[in-house]
């Protein structure tokens, strides 16, 4: 009797079991779309997206190996989508294909993407792709603010004045503390950047050590490097080295590279200057 190894028998499932997929796909559109929007998600989700789904982790940035595969598979998805249409200005941005990016972000905010409305308001601010407009930037970034979008809260902050209207920081910190109760991790972090720095109102270290604690608890990067700079100096709490290097370890295994920095000076506390100031060596215990 002649039998398969295990690894044939597997592949020889899958192979017909993408074969299934593909016919049910031909005789259906619906069925289509919906494994057309999978592949869209897989490869170009944004996981700040208040669109994406729980299950969908995304990625910061569209591997260039991925670009094409987005932008075929998220074409195809985007009619039946806002998320997906958001998805293939992401994927067109990625290939620089600005003009196509501010097209796909338009259709896709005029749907009520909160994501591509603060996307499409960035080219707009800078004239990336599009014709400059601040003043449009500035409507789009506050409509995804009020929509709870931290990222458009935080883009209104940093836009400069245009036309006699200024930015105003106290409007921006206001829209995020309104965007915490949506327990954002990404608003939580930014909330505790400007409380830490007193933008838009009164500093608060202990305030901005509590945002970012939050966040960190949801694993943001940033903010647990952020946590662990405020755990070291004392910052708005006790000093707590053990759990700063904790945080700044978790930081570093999530891709934040300042945390870095700060594991070097946990293990290098004492530095030896010249007279001049300048740093001439390290000690590390």
């Amino acid at each position: 009797m002649i039998t398969r190894s295990g690894a044939v028998a597997a592949t020889c499932s899958l192979t017909i079991g993408l074969l299934a997929l593909l016919f049910a796909a031909v005789e259906s559109p619906a069925r289509a779309q919906s494994a057309a929007l999978a592949l869209c998600d897989r490869v170009a989700a944004d996981p700040t997206d208040p669109d994406r789904p729980a299950d969908v982790k995304g990625t910061d940035t569209i591997a260039a190996g991925d670009i094409a595969t987005a932008i075929k598979f998220c074409k195809v998805a985007a009619g039946a989508s806002r998320r997906a249409m958001y998805e293939l200005g992401r994927a067109y941005a990625a290939n620089r294909q600005l003009p196509e990016a501010a097209g796909a972000y338009r259709k896709a905010a005029d749907k009520g993407s909160t994501s591509a409305m603060v996307e499409l308001g960035v080219l707009l601010a800078n004239g990336a792709g599009v014709t400059q407009d601040e003043a449009q930037a500035r409507a789009l970034f506050q409509h995804a603010a009020q929509a709870g979008n931290p990222r458009g809260a935080t883009n209104l902050a940093a836009l400069p004045g245009n036309g006699g209207t200024p930015s105003d920081p106290v409007e921006a910190r206001a829209l995020l503390e309104q965007a915490v109760a949506t327990n954002s991790a990404e608003a939580e972090f930014e909330l505790g950047v400007m409380l830490a720095n007193g933008t838009g109102g009164p500093k608060d270290d202990a305030g901005a050590r509590a945002m970012f604690a939050k966040a960190a608890a949801q694993n943001h990067a940033a903010a647990l490097e952020w946590l662990g700079a405020f755990e070291e100096a004392g910052r708005g709490g006790p000093t707590d080295k053990a759990a700063a290097k904790a945080d700044y370890e978790r930081a570093v295994a999530l891709g934040d590279d300042n945390a870095k920095a700060g594991l070097e000076r946990l293990k290098c506390p004492l530095v030896l200057s010249t007279k001049k100031g300048e740093v001439w060596t390290h000690l590390c215990f």
